[in-house]
């Protein structure tokens, strides 16, 4: 029996690499012939870089840069197929890097993650970047970033403006002199699993912003300052930006890359699916296992174990969900080509008890599963 093992992390307690080794000795407890092929997926957020490095293949690269609030620290990305970066936007400007007293999008900087990118493109010669969007602590338009890759934001005085959210509106004019040339040339493949437009009710500040400290007073300031900055892109380069779907993720982190530098917004985990050849790989299988931390009705909306149903179903290969927990609207998976979803939680049991055994939770779990399939 040849089983693929397919989930994303569950958020707060394991990692995608984690689970995929706690099913893997599960399954060998109760069926020790069987034939397993771990493949830890990221719908582009936090795990993309670990999820397209698997087996060990490419090199990770640590660097000094800055974090969201412009202070020093040691950040890492991955080098895949000697000319792609792939990196992580959550490891130099996540919201994680920072104290929750910290928390103010109006004084955080996606400089940082330019950094990185700069270290990749300019430094190491690489031609293309995966950049994933998810767990920023930012809401400055991608200045921060732009700012890293030679861009430079001026004041009505031709003065530079230090890239942070609470200084969008003060930018008149943009300048590109500095910018390196191979910058240009690079092909930048931004991973996106949200549909928020730049501004605006549903735009970057008004969904996420409060996620990241912001208040209501704080929410305003940062939207005005981003429909300046978008409407200003959009004088400049004859594009349509400000309502392009998706342009709100990471605070409008893709709104200099797309604008001036040709970057495509594509679903992070389609990225992730289509970069590791997954349809190739669970070509044969006889079971298909994923999951995630919770599953409801977000999770079909583009997540992990959607897209691996969908594809298991092309190939007739019956795939199932373990996951932390199922709420309300999960049902929708089964329309995705999941067979059955199972949830781990013990009810009589509070939540951070939960987290703190999921490991015990899920191996015991799956040596249920496998005692049923193996009496099949």
């Amino acid at each position: 029996m040849k089983i693929v093992i397919s989930p994303d992390s569950y958020k707060g307690s394991l990692t995608a690499i984690e689970v995929c080794d706690i099913i893997e000795t599960a399954i060998i407890n109760v069926i020790p012939d069987a034939k397993i092929k771990k493949i830890p997926i990221s719908d582009g957020g936090e795990g993309m870089v670990s999820a397209l490095m698997q087996g060990g293949i490419g090199e990770r690269i640590s660097l000094q840069v800055h974090d969201p609030l412009y202070r020093n620290i040691q950040a890492e990305y991955g080098i895949i197929d000697n000319q792609t970066a792939v990196i992580e936007m959550a490891a130099a400007s996540g919201l994680t890097l920072i104290k929750k007293e910290e928390q103010n999008p109006l004084n955080t900087t996606t400089f940082g993650t330019g950094e990185m990118i700069y270290d990749a493109i300019v430094r190491r010669g690489l031609k293309k970047v995966i950049l994933g969007l998810g767990g920023s602590a930012t809401n400055d338009g991608g200045t921060g970033l732009a700012t890293a890759l030679g861009v430079r934001f001026l004041n009505e005085d031709d003065q530079p403006i230090l890239p942070f959210g609470k200084n969008l509106a003060e930018i008149k004019k943009i300048d590109l002199d500095a910018v390196d040339p191979q910058i240009f040339e690079a092909d930048f493949l931004i991973a996106c699993d949200v549909s928020n437009p730049l501004c605006g009710k549903n735009g970057a500040a008004a969904i996420y912003g409060p996620q990241k400290g912001a208040t209501s007073e704080i929410v305003a300031i940062l939207d005005k300052g981003l429909e300046h900055l978008g409407d200003l892109f959009e004088k400049n380069s004859g594009k349509t930006l400000l309502s392009l779907v998706g342009m709100g993720a990471a605070g409008g982190t893709a709104l200099p890359l797309v604008t001036y530098f040709g970057a495509q917004l594509q679903s992070g985990l389609e990225i992730v699916l289509n970069e590791i050849q997954f349809d190739r790989q669970i070509q044969g299988a006889d079971l298909v296992i994923t999951g995630e931390g919770k599953t409801d009705i977000q999770s079909t909306m583009g997540k992990v174990v959607s897209g691996v149903g969908k594809r298991a179903h092309k190939q007739k290969v019956p795939a199932i969900i373990i996951s932390g927990a199922l709420e309300p609207g999960y049902e929708k998976v089964f329309e995705q080509g999941i067979i059955a979803a199972f949830a781990l939680c013990n009810n009589t049991r509070g939540l951070d008890w939960q987290m703190a055994h999921a490991r015990e939770l899920l191996q015991a779990q799956v040596e249920n599963l496998m005692k049923l399939v193996s009496a099949i």
